[in-house]
């Protein structure tokens, strides 16, 4: 079986996530969706509410799982028997950063990673861009799923 897993924080899941997950899952047999805790990054939301996020957002998907991590995330993939970690890029800003934990997974564990572009219309989309824009009442309704709208309304209070 091949398995592989996107790995992110997902604070919140985007429609730019997704769009990379939704590609991931027709190439491989099983796509886990890996929310990451990051202690250099202060959340919007819990862990728990990431999760339940990713999973209505990836419920259509029939290949694809949530999970939750905290460590190395090559671990993980030993752990799980997965070889390949996908990642979205944006922009040539992203791909140096990703390249050099390519090639780390690549040489600490044997991991592969599978670079994917993004879609142009989602090149600018970030989860803390989101966050931001929701923070002050802006139309995030069009950048992310319906789930997590209801959601960052809820946290800026009705907004």
């Amino acid at each position: 079986m091949r398995r592989a897993v996107c790995p992110g924080s997902f604070d919140p899941i985007t429609n730019g996530h997704l769009d990379v997950i939704e590609r991931a899952s027709g190439l491989f047999d099983e796509v886990t969706i890996a929310v990451l805790a990051n202690s250099s990054k202060t959340g919007l939301f819990s862990m728990e509410e990431r999760i339940a996020m990713a999973k209505e957002a990836s419920a259509h998907l029939a290949n694809v799982k949530v999970d939750t991590w905290s460590g190395l995330l090559v671990d993980y993939c030993k752990t799980h028997e997965i070889k390949a970690i996908v990642k979205g890029l944006r922009a040539v800003s992203d791909f140096d950063y990703e390249l050099q934990m390519a090639q780390m997974n690549l040489q600490l564990k044997g991991v592969d990673t599978l670079l994917m572009a993004t879609k142009p219309a989602y090149s600018f989309l970030s989860s803390s861009l989101v966050r931001e824009i929701a923070k002050y009442g802006g139309d995030v309704s069009a950048l992310v799923p319906a789930g997590v709208l209801k959601a960052l309304k809820s946290k800026a209070g009705g907004k």
